[in-house]
């Protein structure tokens, strides 16, 4: 019997290039062998896919000796029918601090220009401030804008004081009174359970006019199910990963959300076996990788996020740490700082950077007392420079903080990036004597010491180091 097609199908992003492979192989994969499996994902109908922005950029210079640049580009050849997607942490672009507005306007016109069309912004402190020079570049590149709201909690599920769901449903209005062309609710520690997530798409359905798409993580394991009450409850796009890169701390795999869908009016109308087919290419890619595969626990969720609430990201950097240092026996306590600490900073979301900031104060609390030393990005983010948290930082703690600050210790509360000086000029004249191409300055102004090493070594200027155990022979 053929089955009508749906008029209102789910619509789908691929998160393969880039958050699937950035969560399973600490986004080590190299565009070689993106550029083997984008024309058959191409032909798969995907509503966009995210292959750049987050960590790709960085990783690209300091680990695969990649020009970022050229993803987009090659990928953009590759997959002409299938609209290719950057992840942009606001004002941060894809570094850990805020850029300057001429950095930001240059970056995205240049992220246009070398194959960019779906921009998916978003700000870790959930400030909206912080996507408008953004906003304002896509749309005069005439890209589509997809600004996020980062979903967080205090409590076990969505409530209380703060991110309840009066919080997530006025930031919807505002972002799509700013212009936005739909709208991202990015669940990156996996928290959505399948209730709230069917309350909240409900609600937010009711007031927006635009798109609205879900992106979870898998690490809780809740994300799947959560995606079906989404789903139910009417949202328009959802975000998936093939299934060699699915589950873990990545996302719900895309293969058994089709055949669930199936014959239903919200059928996707995928061919699943153009996607079992891409899997399999996918699934002979990963021995290439597999020292980036994390072995170290039999279960492919962690249930322990639903207590603690902390990202998967975030725990496998702290406990790197921890084990490098020989305090991994501290590990429960700082399990228990990290939330005191962030009530105290005002319930900043677990996202980068915030998330490390977090992390790296907890772990300071414990084992030297408690902010008896503060990073400079601490006292920045008391300060305001990263912008508005979604509830007041305790005055007291705030006050400790910026005891010796050298800015002052009255915080500001203006737009971050209103304070900063143009930075593009400083950045052309850094590599001056080797290049003028807008990519390569921007490489520098984003990463002035890992980026500008990359670009000396790509011209020449300074000499890659030899491999383990080989020698660099003279010319």
């Amino acid at each position: 019997m053929r089955i009508k097609k749906s008029s209102n199908p789910v619509r789908i992003t691929d998160l393969t290039f880039r958050d699937a492979q950035q969560s399973i192989l600490a986004t080590r994969m190299q565009t070689e062998d993106m550029a083997d499996l984008a024309p058959a994902l191409d032909a798969v109908g995907f509503h966009s896919a995210e292959v750049w922005g987050g960590a790709t950029f960085d990783v690209a210079t300091r680990f695969l000796n990649e020009d970022p640049w050229d993803r987009p580009r090659i990928l953009k050849k590759l997959m002409p029918h299938t609209p290719l997607q950057m992840l942009v942490r606001g004002q941060s672009l894809v570094g850990y601090r805020h850029y300057a507005d001429d950095i930001v306007n240059a970056f995205i016109h240049h992220a246009a220009e070398v194959g960019i069309d779906v921009f998916r912004v978003f700000d870790a402190l959930n400030d909206e401030r912080n996507l408008k020079a953004c906003l304002q570049a896509i749309k005069e590149c005439g890209k589509h804008a997809s600004l996020c709201i980062c979903y967080s909690l205090t409590e076990r599920k969505m409530g209380g004081a703060v991110f309840n769901l009066d919080y997530y449903v006025n930031k919807a209005r505002i972002l799509q009174e700013m212009g936005a062309d739909s709208i991202c609710i990015k669940d990156m520690a996996g928290l959505l359970a399948p209730d709230d997530a069917y309350t909240l798409v409900k609600a937010l359905k009711r007031v927006l006019d635009i798109p609205l798409q879900l992106h979870s993580h898998y690490t809780s394991g809740m994300a799947a199910m959560s995606f079906l009450k989404a789903i139910e409850a009417g949202v328009d796009i959802i975000d998936t990963a093939l299934a060699p890169f699915a589950l873990r701390s990545s996302h719900p795999a895309v293969e058994p959300i089709v055949v669930a869908l199936e014959g239903t009016p919200r059928d996707t109308h995928l061919d699943l076996t153009k996607l079992l087919a891409l899997g399999d290419a996918l699934a002979a890619k990963a021995p290439k990788y597999k020292q980036f595969l994390n072995h170290t626990k039999l279960s492919i969720i962690d249930s322990t996020v639903l207590e603690h609430q902390i990202p998967g990201g975030m725990i496998s950097n702290l406990v790197d740490q921890l084990r490098q240092t020989d305090i991994l026996h501290k590990l429960d306590e700082i399990y228990r700082e990290v939330p005191r600490v962030r009530r105290e900073l005002g319930y900043p979301p677990l996202v980068t950077p915030t998330s490390q900031m977090v992390g790296v104060q907890a772990v300071q609390n414990v084992l030297l007392g408690r902010y008896k030393l503060v990073s400079t990005q601490i006292m920045d983010y008391c300060y305001g420079l990263y912008g508005r948290p979604p509830a007041p930082i305790d005055p007291e703690i705030q006050a400790r903080v910026l005891r010796r600050y050298k800015k002052g210790q009255t915080p500001v509360d203006v737009r971050p990036a209103d304070l900063l000086e143009p930075e593009l000029s400083a950045a052309s004249e850094a590599v001056k004597s080797f290049t003028s191409d807008i990519g390569d300055i921007l490489t520098a102004a984003l990463y002035p010491i890992t980026g500008l090493q990359f670009l000396k070594r790509k011209y020449g200027v300074e000499t890659p180091p030899a491999p383990a155990g080989e020698q660099v022979v003279p010319k």
